[in-house]
């Protein structure tokens, strides 16, 4: 007889315990012959078993989905795709955290991965609500739950993701806290005298973010051109400081420099040479813009503990570095700037995520635009 081709299966064998098995070989991803096989009660029924796996084969998918415990696999995945992944570390750890927790300890994990259904990841997720967990932190779980199980999918232990088909949890957008401009002129003065006060001042004259002010390098200052590339973020991971690049790609970009942020980037050259020559052969080269008396990076949780102390001296409770932000961002729409140059100014990643984050400017707005269009109309 021919040897039967590749996936083609034998013919249904009746066994000893009554059952009929049908064997199928096949060729795994990396070409070794392999044999897989099914039982029926019935011969049809291990024939049918059988057409399922050839199907399975024909569509590049494993013979079977992996019998593997969840918790194994997203352990493994933790110390590899993760690891090698090019997150930033701040991100790989809150991942590893949360897979760790509510994933590799959870009675989810203790399923294999053939067993791990749509409705049991819907499950998995309302007990998740149940403990207490914000929006943010469910929302985050279930993206690491689906990203362990699109690597199973990659790497063939199971056929398609069952959390993919699975509703991702929602997180109610919030509006940003901003300070009127009376507000940051009292902040602005009540930090007069502060290391930090020019970062502040640069916070409010460009909406950039806290790490990439501090992440700005000389080089990235162009004096002549009146131009301020940013091009990444400083920022506090594992007990030191990092350098990464921007949160998105359109977060890279490029902002004008007004005379109000040149002259604040004057002072602080002005002030850093003075402190260079202090320093002598102890300073440290980094060429950060905002760098301490050694010229060593400056550490962002001195930067918002310095604010802290400004905004208690203004009677500004609540304030962060972030709120300068959202202030420079809710002047530019309130004084009709388009909604999509404030995002490009921001460096957001859709024009989407400016509207939903600064919402509360639209009144304003939409109700000067009626009043140019009604002075328009009767004029």
């Amino acid at each position: 007889m021919s040897r039967r081709a590749n996936g083609e299966g034998s013919k249904p064998v009746l066994r000893k315990d009554g059952r009929y098995a049908v064997s199928i070989r096949y060729l795994d991803p990396a070409g070794l012959s392999k044999r897989t096989t099914v039982y029926g009660r019935t011969a049809k029924e291990a024939r049918d078993k059988a057409a399922t796996v050839r199907e399975r084969l024909a569509q590049k998918k494993p013979p079977k989905d992996s019998s593997m415990l969840l918790s194994t696999f997203a352990s493994e995945w933790i110390s590899t795709t993760l690891a090698v992944s090019d997150r930033k570390t701040s991100t790989k750890a809150m991942y590893a955290a949360l897979a760790r927790k509510h994933i590799v300890e959870d009675d989810l994990g203790r399923r294999s991965l053939d067993r791990v259904l749509p409705r049991n990841v819907e499950g998995w997720i309302a007990a998740l609500r149940s403990k207490g967990l914000s929006e943010s932190t469910v929302r985050s779980t279930y993206t690491v739950l689906r990203a362990i199980l699109d690597t199973a999918v990659r790497d063939r232990a199971i056929a398609e993701n069952p959390a993919a088909v699975v509703k991702r949890p929602k997180v109610e957008s919030k509006e940003a806290a901003f300070l009127t401009p009376d507000d940051v002129e009292r902040l602005l003065v009540a930090s007069e005298g502060s290391r930090y006060a020019p970062l502040f001042r640069l916070l409010i004259n460009t909406g950039l973010r806290r790490g990439e002010a501090l992440a700005l390098r000389w080089s990235d200052v162009n004096m002549a051109e009146r131009t301020i590339r940013v091009a990444g973020t400083l920022s506090r991971e594992n007990g030191g400081l990092v350098m990464t690049s921007t949160k998105t790609a359109k977060s890279k970009r490029t902002l004008y420099m007004t005379d109000e942020t040149k002259a604040i980037l004057d002072s602080v050259k002005s002030r850093q040479r003075r402190e260079r020559l202090a320093a002598g052969s102890m300073w440290v080269d980094s060429g950060f813009v905002f760098a301490t008396e050694l010229g060593e990076p400056s550490d962002p949780r001195n930067a918002l503990r310095a604010l802290k102390v400004a905004a208690e001296r203004a009677g500004l409770p609540g304030v962060g570095l972030h709120t300068l932000r959202h202030s420079a961002a809710s002047v530019l729409l309130t004084k009709g700037v388009p909604l999509k140059v404030v995002s490009e100014i921001l460096g957001h990643s859709s024009t989407a995520i400016t509207g939903d984050v600064y919402g509360h400017v639209a009144p304003d707005v939409a109700a000067e635009a009626m009043r140019v269009l009604s002075g328009a109309v009767t004029a």
